[in-house]
């Protein structure tokens, strides 16, 4: 008889943690159904620049109605859409000026940054009018603020969208490889341009560890760039813009539509 009291005794406190567990998990389920806005933040990369088609409003952001973020929000028509990334943006610059729309009722956020914390048009810039060595101190230099100090930087822009918009699925978007080796190419040597891929490569490995410490999605766009690097004779990236410099090695339209669009979409 004790036996059979103690056994009831044990079913029903399993019974009433059972309950509570499966109410908090429909009450998370609901929570996370009901978020269905799509927030893009982050910088050029996400903005759009070199895609062309700029939406007047987004000033010096230079938001594109061909950039990834707009193009899948008219393929998927989110319940809401804000577009905050722009052109040139660090990561203080998120922080400062693009959470705004981040709330409970957000399901899905995509972000690019980091590239210019770490120095990519210097970088750039460097490898372009400058010697072979010159660029390469250039990139170490790069390299060790990715190792001491993006990590916090992230760590800190991560954080922040986790607590304004706990119900997202965030999607951090990385950046392509810009040439396609071993093959005769006018412009920057075999040297600059395998280090300078190198370097995209290192920014990426640095970004996916930090987003995946915050449960994030890594969006990994180099597969998709594969055979359309610069120099590959379909190129959707822009070489040196000398007559609009700022479009320079940024994706075209192409590769907004082709290269990051079915990156997101996949991932969201």
């Amino acid at each position: 008889m004790r036996r059979s009291r103690i056994a009831v005794f044990v079913s029903s406190i399993l019974l009433a943690a059972g309950t509570a567990l499966t109410g908090a998990t429909a009450a998370q389920a609901s929570g996370q159904a009901a978020a269905s806005g799509y927030v893009a933040l982050g910088d050029s990369y996400s903005s759009g620049v070199g895609s062309g088609s700029y939406i007047s409003a987004g000033g010096d952001c230079k938001r594109s109605t061909k950039a990834y973020p707009y193009l899948w929000a008219a393929a998927h028509s989110p319940s809401t859409f804000d577009f905050t990334a722009c052109s040139g943006a660090r990561t203080g610059d998120v922080l400062s000026g693009q959470l705004g729309p981040l709330s409970a009722a957000t399901g899905l956020v995509s972000i690019s940054i980091g590239g210019n914390d770490a120095g990519f048009s210097d970088v750039m810039t460097t490898c372009v009018l400058q010697s072979d060595s010159a660029c390469l101190s250039r990139i170490n230099t790069a390299k060790a603020y990715v190792d001491s100090t993006l990590p916090g930087q992230l760590d800190n822009v991560y954080s922040a969208i986790s607590a304004k918009a706990p119900n997202a699925h965030v999607v951090v978007l990385g950046y392509p490889r810009f040439y396609k080796l071993g093959t005769t190419c006018v412009g920057l040597s075999e040297t600059k341009r395998k280090a300078i891929n190198d370097a995209a490569d290192y920014l990426d490995t640095a970004t996916a560890k930090v987003a995946a410490d915050h449960g994030f999605t890594f969006g990994d766009v180099r597969t998709t760039f594969t055979g359309h690097e610069i120099c590959s004779g379909s190129s959707w990236l822009h070489s040196v813009e000398w007559f609009n410099i700022g479009e320079s090695y940024h994706p075209t339209a192409a590769g907004q539509s082709g290269g990051y669009l079915p990156v997101l979409t996949s991932a969201a």
